[in-house]
């Protein structure tokens, strides 16, 4: 080995010319949610660098891939196995190494099935991978769009039921089963597509059952998925980091709060910008900055 990162959980060592038979190991960690992370200062990067090579060596269930923008520069696409492993992650980032990072906002793995065979060739495969949605490919050259899914189990007292499930089918998942548990505690089973609860579906669940209601998933693989990328634009020049994959049934709602968002926390200029969200060429929301009149 010419680096520790080549020694995996699970492998068998040996001394030298005397093998033995090796064990059966651990499936490796499948990483659920990805995210974006630079330095706040390019020249903490190798110091940043550092601080994440002896994490991962750590935890060795992230996976990291170096990555670089036009705005943020260079930096790293990380894999966690959730929401929960990010944020513990950036803390012990924070407090053991005291680096300050930028984190973009996390999204799931999609997989689209390519339709050329030209691609096919380019990339060695017909179904791909996308964990960076700037690279997610056009629709002219996919056949379809595939999502992660996830079971998941809701447990909850009974009057808090019907907001539950109007909850849950705001987020497009299926109900599979509900269950009385007993005369006060609901248990239901959903399958949700896990861009729908990787970000505040848990805060949005506590805060409708008043804290009682519990949730769980586990992995149910991929199903097919109207999904289309979604550009924010600022003046009308594209901003690599904001883009973001949404569902066609959800594209104005999302485009709109995001373009929200930004006209309240960007600074105010002495010019009017256009904070837009678009699919294509087409502008699907719009918000604009008002200017800040000089004092005379």
């Amino acid at each position: 080995m010419k680096d520790v990162t080549e020694a995996q959980v699970g492998d068998t060592l040996y001394l030298h010319k005397q093998p033995v038979e090796p064990l059966p190991g651990f499936k490796s960690a499948k990483p659920m949610v990805f995210a974006g992370m630079y330095p706040v200062d390019q020249s903490e990067y190798n110091s940043l660098k550092s601080a994440i090579e002896k994490l991962t060596l750590n935890d060795s269930s992230v996976t990291v891939h170096r990555d670089s923008s036009l705005a943020l520069g260079a930096g790293w696409r990380l894999g966690f196995l959730g929401l929960l492993h990010m944020e513990v992650f950036n803390q012990r980032l924070e407090q053991e190494y005291n680096a300050s990072v930028i984190l973009t906002t996390p999204t799931v793995p999609y997989k689209a099935v390519l339709s050329s065979a030209k691609l096919i060739k380019e990339y060695r495969e017909k179904e791909i991978t996308i964990i960076n949605p700037a690279q997610f490919p056009d629709k002219s050259k996919v056949t379809e769009y595939l999502e992660p899914v996830v079971l998941g189990t809701v447990i909850t007292p009974d009057e808090y039921t019907g907001k539950i499930m109007m909850l849950c089918q705001a987020r497009r998942a299926i109900q599979k089963n509900m269950v009385f548990i007993d005369q006060n505690r609901v248990m239901l089973k959903y399958l949700f597509p896990l861009n729908e609860i990787v970000v505040d579906f848990y805060d949005s669940l506590k805060s409708l059952s008043s804290g009682y209601a519990s949730f769980d998933y586990e992995d149910a693989g991929y199903q097919t998925a109207e999904l289309v990328k979604m550009d924010i634009l600022l003046n009308g020049n594209i901003v690599e980091e904001l883009v973001t994959i949404v569902h066609k049934d959800k594209a104005h709602s999302v485009g709109k709060a995001i373009c929200e968002r930004l006209k309240d926390s960007l600074p105010r200029q002495l010019f009017e910008i256009a904070i837009q969200a678009a699919i294509g060429s087409k502008i699907i929301a719009r918000e604009t900055m008002v200017v800040i009149l000089p004092e005379k």
